[in-house]
């Protein structure tokens, strides 16, 4: 069963895409809690709403809040999109109509644009940053997948992209909700990006957060596996940003992932991998994959303002992160130009 309680709103955010909150729930206190305002609407000090607890009280590394499950005291008076009816987390009590983008477009596959394709949000600034100090006036796009959370605008970090033109648009595709436009499937989201917006190049990645188990194929990384055989059907170059580290005290973290390599060995057809300069040598080169050293500059990727932390790492703690991360960028810029 959902872990549901209810709860008072005590202090209340500035209303945006997911307001943050502080709600009282008895017996338990205050707690920190997130809602969807594009779902829910906006809360107010003094509304009675029902919040999902289980991630905070099973202390997830993603879950450090509640979640606004339903407002009784103004949420239930919405009336959905007009004309919408291509449903999104359909079957589940969140369902809601959305106006998908594959829903009347044309049938042509679009002319194929390069891909980059990421493990972790985290990689998503660096990557896009980097993609604009090697060709300023990209227009790149990003499509999120699963793996991680799947509402849009969870992330601050592509709020901040768009309002400095680092992204050219976003669309949440799958299950993944609540982007600036909506896609049924991933095909659809990259065909309508790189077709029908214009794009020159797109960027797949999860939300903030990742699911994992600690096995091979449990994880969220494997959505990466999902995202570069749906670039490589649509006839497009994959670029792969792997998912590295030198600050994670998890052994299967370090040097390049095991999610980086599960992926790389299960991959159908060859892509293009990242890598910082002399790292190339800790990927495996699974079926055949080309791996392409960069220098990359973490000193001005520290300077630009953009995020620089992955789950608590700096990039002095975890330089290899981000490192893999700006060379996948650069990357797919050197694939854009070609």
């Amino acid at each position: 069963m959902l872990v549901l309680r209810e709860g008072v709103v005590t202090e209340v955010g500035p209303v945006a895409p997911e307001q943050q909150l502080l709600v009282d729930v008895p017996g338990r206190g205050p707690r920190a809690a997130t809602a969807d305002t594009a779902l829910l609407g906006p809360c107010e000090v003094g509304d009675a709403v029902i919040v999902n607890t289980q991630a905070a009280d099973l202390a997830l590394g993603s879950g450090g809040f509640d979640v606004v499950h339903v407002n009784l005291t103004r949420g239930l008076g919405g009336e959905g999109v007009a004309g919408a009816h291509v449903m999104k987390l359909n079957y589940s009590s969140l369902q809601h109509a959305v106006l998908a983008v594959e829903d009347g477009s044309a049938e042509d596959l679009p002319t194929p644009r390069p891909v980059g394709v990421c493990f972790l949000h985290g990689q998503l600034a660096p990557f896009a940053w980097a993609v604009a100090q090697v060709r300023e006036g990209t227009r790149l796009g990003y499509v999120q997948g699963g793996g991680g959370a799947l509402p849009g605008g969870h992330s601050r970090t592509v709020v901040e992209l768009r309002e400095q033109g680092l992204l050219a648009g976003t669309i949440t595709a799958g299950a993944s909700y609540g982007g600036e436009a909506e896609a049924i499937t991933l095909a659809g989201g990259l065909a309508h990006g790189i077709g029908e917006l214009g794009w020159d190049a797109a960027v797949v990645a999860p939300g903030p957060g990742i699911i994992g188990s600690g096995s091979r194929l449990g994880h969220g990384g494997m959505a990466a596996l999902d995202a570069a055989h749906t670039a490589l059907a649509l006839g497009c170059p994959v670029v792969v940003a792997p998912r590295m580290s030198n600050g994670d005290a998890r052994d299967r973290h370090q040097g390049a992932s095991h999610h980086t390599q599960t992926v790389l060995d299960l991959l159908l057809a060859p892509v293009s991998v990242a890598a910082p300069q002399g790292a190339g040598e800790e990927i495996t080169r699974g079926c055949g994959h080309t791996v392409v050293e960069l220098e990359v500059d973490l000193a001005a990727y520290g300077d630009s303002g953009l995020p620089g932390t992955t789950m608590g790492r700096s990039i002095e703690e975890d330089p290899l992160f981000f490192g893999a991360a700006l060379a996948g960028g650069m990357l797919l810029a050197a694939e854009i130009a070609s």
